[in-house]
C-alpha cells in the first residue's frame, strides 16, 4: 500500500510541475497557445485557463492526500 501511495505521489508531483508551468504568467499561458488570449478581454480568464485552474487544484488535493496517507503510514 505504501508503494502505491509513493508512486501516486511521484506521478502527481510531475503532473503538478507540468500544470503550473502551463499557467498564464505575464506573457501568456495555455489559453494563448489555443487563441484564447484574443477573446478574453472582458470576462477575465478564458475557459481553457479556468479548466487548467480546476485541474491543478484537484491534482493538488490528490497530492496532499497522498502525502498525508504516507505520513500516517510511517507514524503507525
Amino acid at each position: 500500500m505504501e508503494l502505491a501511495f509513493s508512486i501516486l505521489l511521484v506521478i502527481t508531483s510531475l503532473l503538478l510541475i507540468l500544470l503550473v508551468l502551463m499557467h498564464k504568467g505575464k506573457g501568456g499561458g495555455i489559453s494563448d497557445m489555443f487563441g484564447g488570449g484574443v477573446s478574453s478581454s472582458v470576462g477575465g480568464s478564458s475557459v481553457a485557463e479556468r479548466n487548467l485552474d480546476r485541474l491543478t487544484v484537484a491534482l493538488g488535493l490528490i497530492w496532499a492526500a497522498a502525502i498525508i496517507a504516507l505520513g500516517l503510514m510511517h507514524a503507525g
